[in-house]
């Protein structure tokens, strides 16, 4: 359990920094200011740095993973998605991954049971608690996209009206607000009580659901419990968005733990299996067309090689040829 409990109390130690450096040492403009751009830069950099390494390292063959006809005489029916072959049919296929992981949909678990059988089972649920974060995630960060704007752009308010559906509490509840937490609980609970899953499992891969879990109870004690006045927030987010380093206003603690820890996971994004979020356009079992039959596919890596034509090679070895009987085209 050691690997559960450390990143656990590492997040808890990260959120009571910035309310002690708030509360009692006035660091407002530490926490509200630097740290943010901070963050900021290393994010970009960072993001930048690790697609421009994977964007720089060759691909020389065709690997596409492909579990569908490919393209081949014209009766035979293609799959486009799964053995694509044009531009096109890959990034539909990128696209299903990305906001459908179909992939995941689609996969099974092997259990060996009594007797050496060999059961298969749905992952579903798997597929269901990923699918709920990762839109829930999504749908809360469009709609902190509100304090970015003077004028909070239409599709911004008609998300959050749609996430406030119902709307049986005041200020109104969020539905993702709840399908996120759910989410993170199923995906914690399930590397707890899986055998095999517990065993593989690194503190790395609890640490960002427990910082996420943090980041998004602090966001909802602000909006329900601790309020906090959320126009000094929207001010101070529109002069980090102007490059403006004046000193925040007056925002309630709470805030700065939130903002806080979004940042640290701003700065362990890019050096982290969080990656996989711009790492998914870059792979090439999934992007690359499977057009091997009808284009011809260079390693980059081989060094040149000069062929020699029949006509130059029996100029060479003539007299050999020869003498050990071979006939030749010229005597």
């Amino acid at each position: 359990m050691k690997k559960v409990i450390m990143p656990f109390l590492m997040v808890l130690l990260l959120a009571i920094i910035p309310f002690v450096g708030v509360a009692w040492a006035r660091l407002d403009y530490l926490f509200g200011v630097i740290l943010p751009y901070t963050a900021m830069v290393v994010l970009i950099g960072g993001f930048l740095y690790r697609v421009v390494d994977w964007l720089r390292r060759p691909v020389p063959f065709r690997i596409p993973t492909t579990c569908g006809q490919e393209k081949s005489l014209d009766w035979i029916k293609q799959d486009k998605l799964e053995s694509p072959s044009r531009a096109w049919h890959a990034a539909a296929r990128v696209l299903s991954e990305v906001l459908f992981f179909r992939s995941l949909f689609r996969n099974t678990k092997a259990e060996l049971h009594e007797g050496a059988h060999l059961a298969y089972g749905s992952t579903k649920w798997l597929w269901l608690g990923g699918l709920a974060f990762h839109w829930s995630m999504l749908l809360i960060v469009i709609r902190h996209a509100r304090f970015f704007f003077i004028m909070v752009p239409g599709f911004v308010d008609f998300l959050t009206d749609a996430d406030a559906l119902f709307d049986v509490t005041l200020p109104a509840f969020y539905i993702t607000d709840a399908l996120v937490l759910a989410a993170i609980t199923f995906l914690v609970l399930r590397r707890l009580k899986d055998a095999k899953l517990r065993m593989i499992s690194l503190p790395t891969d609890y640490f960002p659901l427990f910082l996420l879990t943090a980041i998004v109870v602090a966001g909802i004690l602000m909006r329900y419990v601790a309020k906090v006045n959320v126009m000094p927030v929207k001010d101070q987010m529109l002069r980090l968005l102007s490059f403006s380093f004046d000193a925040p206003g007056e925002i309630g603690v709470l805030f700065y733990v939130h903002l806080f820890l979004v940042c640290v996971l701003a700065i362990y994004f890019p050096f982290s299996k969080l990656m996989h979020a711009g790492a998914i356009f870059l792979s090439p079992t999934r992007n690359l067309c499977n057009n091997s039959r009808e284009k011809r596919h260079v390693n980059p890596w081989n060094a040149p090689i000069k062929f020699k034509s029949y006509t130059e090679y029996e100029n060479d070895y003539r007299d050999k040829m020869k003498k050990a009987g071979l006939p030749v085209e010229k005597q």
